[in-house]
């Protein structure tokens, strides 16, 4: 099965509603940070495959995808969100990496439902 620019964007969808819940204080960072960085990976996709572009597979790719998506289509850089996400969610998960300094869990799931809505005005294009 070919995944679509529709498909990846409502895998975005539910992964949004966990950003949501996770976000509440006190934060669940674990959730906040897996599902905030699936949710904006998904959201990438849903972009690069409804530019006809191709699909970015692997996250250092997708963050170059954010990258050119802010560059040429004027689309918020999630560059480096998605890695201060990749990071927390190492740290919660595993715990060999560093936690981002200063991140806000309302601030973060703010700014990820803020690109949900950007990619959907462009997906409605």
């Amino acid at each position: 099965m070919s995944q679509t620019a529709e498909d990846s964007f409502n895998l975005a969808l539910k992964h949004l509603e966990r950003v949501s819940v996770s976000s509440y204080d006190p934060a669940n960072w674990l959730d906040l940070s897996t599902f905030g960085f699936y949710c904006l990976e998904a959201c990438i996709v849903a972009a690069a495959l409804h530019l006809q572009r191709p699909r970015p597979g692997s996250h250092p790719r997708k963050v170059e995808e954010a990258q050119y998506l802010a560059l040429e289509n004027g689309l918020p850089d999630v560059g480096d969100l998605l890695v201060d996400l990749n990071n927390m969610r190492k740290y919660e998960a595993y715990g060999d990496a560093d936690p981002p300094d200063g991140l806000d869990p309302e601030d973060v799931a703010s700014e990820i439902e803020e690109y949900v809505g950007i990619v959907r005005s462009l997906l409605a294009r």
